[in-house]
């Protein structure tokens, strides 16, 4: 096998998206990402029609907060690419960060993810808010140290359990809204949810910032990173890509292990 040409397959699935990136083996650099629905991954065709590349490397990481995807998507790797998949809970992350926390196994591996991507990158204190099926909140210290955090209702998930449970609602998309008080039932949801998460995004923060005694670097990632610019009162980064960049540093923190 070409050494040169070798890809590496790093990936998130999640409970409603997956994604899926192409690593350059020698600078790690991300070369492609494909992201889809995350039911999707049932599907041989599909996966076979999207990942088209020669020269796999041999062990693929993932983090996966759905076991019955996971399994699935091994079993297609490992039919038509002979790839085998590591889920990064099968691997030692103790050299990279601190897990502080009680009941660890209970822990997502994305929000793993998300700690040692936020720490390696930026090196100081971390609140990684990932914009996902969940809100979550993550709190990481300028040490290593990952000392737990928030899951709120997501964003998507409220809004459809909104619109299923009312009669008289129809599906809507969100935006940014300038007014508090809506005219009428349209402006009235949007804004519910606009100044709704940007209060709890806001009040989240502060009473960290306060329980804690320190200050935070905020990254924001996800589908609505950027929908909430104008409203937040801390300023912050948008990292789509933090949760790869942080299974990138587990894996090539563990790759001679992966071997064994």
């Amino acid at each position: 096998m070409n050494n040169k040409s070798e890809r590496i397959l790093i990936g998130d699935i999640g409970n409603t998206n997956t994604k899926i990136c192409l690593i350059d083996q020698k600078s790690y650099k991300i070369k492609k990402v494909i992201t889809f629905n995350s039911k999707k991954i049932l599907s041989y065709k599909f996966l076979k029609d999207k990942i088209k590349v020669k020269n796999l490397y041999k062990f693929a990481l993932f983090s996966s907060v759905v076991p019955k995807y996971r399994i699935a998507l091994h079993r297609i790797l490992k039919l038509k690419y002979k790839v085998k998949l590591f889920e990064i809970k099968d691997k030692k992350i103790k050299k990279i960060i601190k897990i502080n926390i009680n009941k660890k196994k209970q822990i997502g591996s994305d929000r793993i993810a998300n700690a040692v991507g936020a720490y390696k990158k930026y090196k100081s204190n971390c609140i990684v808010l990932d914009f996902g099926t969940a809100t979550t909140f993550d709190v990481i210290t300028k040490n290593g140290i990952y000392n737990g955090g928030i899951i709120a209702p997501g964003v998507n998930l409220s809004l459809k359990s909104l619109v299923q449970s009312a009669d008289q609602l129809h599906p809507f998309t969100l935006r940014r809204q300038k007014k508090v008080i809506g005219k009428n039932t349209l402006d009235a949801l949007r804004s519910g949810f606009y100044w709704g998460y940007s209060g709890l995004i806001n009040n989240i923060i502060l009473k960290i910032e306060k329980e804690t005694g320190k200050k935070y670097r905020i990254i924001f990632t996800g589908g609505y990173a950027y929908l909430f610019k104008t409203s937040i009162i801390k300023s912050f980064n948008v990292d789509r890509n933090i949760t790869i960049k942080g299974i990138i540093e587990i894996f090539k923190n563990n790759k001679e292990s992966l071997h064994k």
